[in-house]
C-alpha cells in the first residue's frame, strides 16, 4: 500500500473472511481504516447521541454533578468541558481536551436517567458486537496463533466514551494551540469512531501515516477503526497501532468547527497477560520487570497511567 490512502472495508464482508490479504497489509503498514457497518449500529448512535447532547446543553450544574466520577480515572459518568488532559498524560503539553464527555462501561455505570440509561445499553451493546468483529477480523488477517481463543479474549473490559467538541473559541485556534487533543496512541485491542462532520466541513481527525498526519473526515454509513496499542502485543509486534490527534481549526473556521466523536474502546480484560520483553521493545511498559505481565499490571490503578503507557508504545 505505501501510500497514506485510508482504506475502506466493509464488516460484512470481512466477517466472511474477505480481503484478508488487504486487512492483513493495511494494518500493518497503516493500522486505521474505514469500516461500512449496518444501519443498527448508526441509528443506535444517532439516538444516543441526541440523549447525550441534551443532557450536555439543557442540564443543570446539580444533575451534572449527580453523574459525574469523584474518581476521575474511572471513565463512568460525565466530563465537563476541560477537565482532562491528553498532553498532560502523554507529557506533551500542559493544555486541556477541548471536549465535554458522557463514558461507560461494563458495570459501575452513571446514567443521568432510566430512558438514558436504556438508550445507552442498547448502543453499547450494539457497538461492542461491532468492535469484536473489527478486532477478530484484524487478527485473523495476521493468522494470529498466538491467541488461542480469539472469542474469549474480546469478551472483554470496553470502554465507550462520547465527546463533544464546541467550537474553539480565539485561544484555542491553531494559530495559538493546534490541537484539542494531543497526538496520543489507544490503549485498546481496537478502538472504533464514529464521528459527525463539522457544520464548516473542517475535518479536525488525523492519523499519522508514513510519518505525516492525514485528515480522516466523516464518511457516510462508515466508522473509523485504529488498531490500539495491545494490538502489536498479539501479533508479535507485526500490527501498527498509529498516532492519532484531533486538531484544531484556524480562526477563519473558528465558527461552525463543532463535531462529535463516539469511541468504542476495546480492551483487554485485566488478566490478559503479554510478553514484557516485547512490550519493552515496542517503548510500552518499562516499568515492568520479569517475561510475563497482565493488562492490569501494566496499566496500575490508573486511567492516567494507562494513558502514558500508550502515549510511549
Amino acid at each position: 500500500m505505501n501510500d497514506r490512502t485510508v482504506l475502506t472495508f466493509a464488516l460484512d464482508a470481512l466477517n466472511r473472511g474477505e480481503r484478508r490479504d488487504e486487512l492483513r497489509r493495511c494494518v500493518t503498514e497503516q493500522g486505521a481504516f474505514y469500516l461500512e457497518v449496518d444501519d443498527a449500529l448508526l441509528d443506535a448512535h444517532v439516538r444516543a447521541s441526541e440523549a447525550a447532547m441534551q443532557f450536555f446543553t439543557t442540564a443543570d450544574d446539580e444533575a451534572k454533578r449527580a453523574v459525574t466520577n469523584p474518581a476521575p480515572a474511572m471513565r463512568r459518568g460525565f466530563s465537563p468541558l476541560g477537565s482532562e488532559s491528553t498532553a498532560r498524560s502523554t507529557n506533551t503539553g500542559d493544555y486541556s481536551d477541548y471536549a465535554m464527555v458522557y463514558s461507560m462501561g461494563i458495570s459501575d455505570n452513571m446514567f443521568p436517567s432510566t430512558g438514558f440509561e436504556r438508550i445507552w445499553d442498547e448502543y453499547f451493546d450494539l457497538y461492542y458486537r461491532v468492535a469484536q468483529d473489527t478486532a477478530k477480523a484484524a487478527l485473523r488477517s495476521m493468522d494470529v496463533h498466538l491467541v488461542a481463543d480469539l472469542d474469549a479474549l474480546v469478551d472483554c473490559d470496553p470502554v465507550l466514551r462520547y465527546r463533544f467538541y464546541p467550537d474553539v473559541p480565539e485561544d484555542r485556534c491553531a494559530e495559538l494551540q493546534p490541537n484539542r487533543m494531543a497526538p496520543h496512541y489507544d490503549l485498546s485491542i481496537v478502538s472504533v469512531i464514529v464521528q459527525t462532520p463539522s457544520p464548516n466541513g473542517f475535518v479536525s481527525l488525523q492519523v499519522e501515516i508514513d510519518g505525516e498526519f492525514v485528515g480522516l473526515p466523516p464518511r457516510p454509513g462508515c466508522v473509523v477503526v485504529f488498531c490500539g496499542s495491545v494490538a502489536p502485543l498479539l501479533s508479535d509486534a507485526r500490527i501498527k497501532a498509529p498516532q492519532h490527534q484531533v486538531v484544531s481549526p484556524d480562526i477563519s473556521q473558528r465558527v461552525g468547527s463543532q463535531r462529535t466523536s463516539s469511541v468504542l474502546f476495546l480492551r483487554p480484560r485485566s488478566e490478559f497477560t503479554f510478553s514484557v520483553p516485547l512490550a519493552k521493545s515496542l517503548g510500552m511498559g518499562t516499568h515492568l520487570s520479569g517475561e510475563v505481565a497482565t493488562f492490569g499490571e501494566w496499566c496500575g490503578d490508573s486511567y492516567m497511567e494507562m494513558h502514558v503507557a500508550t502515549a510511549r508504545a
